[in-house]
């Protein structure tokens, strides 16, 4: 019996010794990991998104395209690098360039806006709560009749125009057992009616509820350098509230989803290779009666450095 219990009591201290020097072995892993400060610049980058090129191989019910292209330059009004109050000017624009006769650019989308972020908490450099708000413009630049003669609206020429604010909050997190550099943000988007053309009115989703979150892998940094993320994972999901057609509340047309998939090869400085799948409404003015279904490939910028 006493040689029993003795050999319990063995096994037991071997078991606690072992996850003992576990645990400090894990502790001393997670000390070891450099953990990146995030800062108000970077929490902005990820939410504003990258510019992108797409390559004429879009699988879906799109319009035949030779290319998309967002263009989203930004300038920054900030006091110091450590703020936390800024202010950013984006001058965004998407062009679509058509596969037909002459290559036609129709109806860009310019989107011109300024947002304000200010860090409400941080408990660590990488563990923070923002706050932004956005005034916006959305137009095609068009100045035609919305409709054609036919009932059908005018997608070469017809007038659309909309202004908008949107109120949201940004969490980030460092998730130091992946080494990945994570974001969470909630918003409402709401366009004002008597700053929207009337012909958008029970058509057009003027209350818009977004959430993003994206997941940023870094490689290892063993000195404690600022890295680009070598693997990146967006998803977005919206909801479009408000009078739309004959839609109700619950519809599924209402949703609009968006993945995102980005890889950096070490052998590029500023650019990568993306897949992005989106389903829902289309997002290019005009275009916005049509539902549209479709992966597609191309090359993004990614600059954020962690």
């Amino acid at each position: 019996m006493q040689k029993k219990q003795i050999q319990i009591k063995q096994n037991y201290f071997i078991i606690t010794l072992f996850v003992f020097l576990s645990s400090v072995q894990l502790i001393a892993q997670e000390d070891s990991i450099y953990i990146p400060e995030i800062e108000l610049t970077t929490i902005s980058q990820v939410n504003i998104g990258n510019s992108y090129i797409t390559f004429p191989t879009d699988i879906g019910n799109i319009e035949s395209l030779w290319f998309e292209a967002n263009l989203t330059p930004s300038f920054y009004i900030r006091k110091s690098k450590n703020a936390r109050l800024m202010g950013v000017l984006t001058a965004q624009i998407i062009i679509r360039m058509f596969q037909e006769e002459s290559y036609p650019v129709r109806t860009p989308s310019y989107m011109p806006q300024v947002t304000v972020y200010y860090k409400l908490r941080s408990k660590t450099n990488a563990c923070s709560l923002s706050a932004f708000a956005k005034l916006a413009h959305h137009s095609n630049g068009q100045d035609g009749d919305f409709y054609l003669e036919d009932g059908a609206i005018n997608l070469k020429t017809g007038n659309f125009s909309t202004n908008y604010t949107e109120f949201g909050l940004i969490k980030t997190n460092f998730n130091k057992k992946r080494n990945a550099a994570q974001f969470f943000s909630s918003s409402f988007e709401f366009h004002f009616p008597g700053l929207t053309i009337d012909e958008l009115d029970g058509q057009y989703s003027l209350y818009r509820w977004h959430n993003i979150f994206s997941i940023f892998k870094l490689p290892e940094n063993k000195n404690k350098k600022r890295e680009k993320a070598s693997i990146s994972l967006k998803g977005e999901l919206t909801w479009l509230f408000g009078n739309m057609y004959d839609w109700n509340a619950l519809d599924a047309n209402r949703i609009n989803l968006k993945f995102t998939f980005f890889y950096h090869p070490k052998f590029l400085e500023d650019i990568g290779f993306f897949t992005q799948f989106y389903h829902g409404q289309d997002y290019y003015n005009i275009y916005f009666d049509h539902q549209i279904t479709i992966l597609r490939f191309g090359i993004m910028t990614e600059k954020l450095k962690f």
